[in-house]
């Protein structure tokens, strides 16, 4: 028999948080900007691709990503808001979430914020800039936002930056980020044209990715 070491967040508080995140202004105020469309894709993966997916799988639960985030998409790939709450079993130093997570966090952010500008709506990371401004609280609401600066053919430019939400009138940004992805020359459009538009069925392009790499790793096998 397996015990399970996690112990369970309380539904109630579970629900708070995610009734918070529905309810924020600047929630309402994305979902009511015709530019964006607003999905939950970390809610959307099955069980069986999540234990696979770092992100959507590993970080995701009680006292990590502590609810499915709300992301803000613009179909054409210049900008996407994500707003989430990171719990107390992501740190490096007690109370502090850990830098590397950060990192991973902007790389997914910004990477799904520019799939729209590219012309099979998919790409991989070439180059990732991070600058650490501040100390990042545990079991605090953030929000990330990231911005496509420019296009050419199969690449894209995106800068981001993670805020704590709620931090008065200034804005207090604890980690901001540049980075370039490239559409690879094997992908094909199946599986993740989708993805990218945000009314997405979220298994259907994870699985469209593992065949891609389940492929391009095929192909670069020794002969015999």
């Amino acid at each position: 028999m397996t015990v399970s070491t996690v112990i369970p967040e309380p539904e109630s508080l579970h629900l708070h948080l995610d009734e918070y995140l529905d309810t924020h202004p600047v929630t309402i105020a994305l979902r009511d900007d015709p530019k964006y469309i607003e999905s939950r894709p970390h809610a959307r993966v099955p069980e069986e691709l999540r234990v696979h997916n770092l992100i959507t799988g590993t970080f995701v639960g009680a006292h990590k990503i502590s609810v499915p985030p709300y992301v803000f998409t613009q179909a054409d790939g210049k900008s996407m808001v994500m707003l989430l709450h990171l719990g107390d079993q992501i740190c490096g130093h007690p109370g502090i979430i850990h830098g590397g997570f950060l990192a991973t966090l902007l790389d997914e952010g910004l990477a799904r914020c520019c799939f729209g500008a590219l012309p099979s709506k998919v790409g991989v990371t070439a180059n990732l800039n991070i600058n650490y401004r501040q100390p990042a609280p545990a079991n605090a609401f953030f929000v990330l936002r990231a911005e496509t600066r420019r296009v050419e053919g199969r690449k894209a430019w995106v800068d981001g930056r993670i805020e704590v939400l709620d931090h008065g009138q200034e804005s207090c940004v604890v980690v901001e980020a540049t980075a370039l992805f490239i559409e690879p020359r094997q992908t094909t459009v199946s599986g993740f044209q989708r993805r990218a538009e945000c009314e997405v069925d979220e298994s259907q392009a994870l699985t469209g990715l593992y065949s891609q790499v389940d492929s391009l790793m095929d192909s670069n096998k020794p002969r015999t």
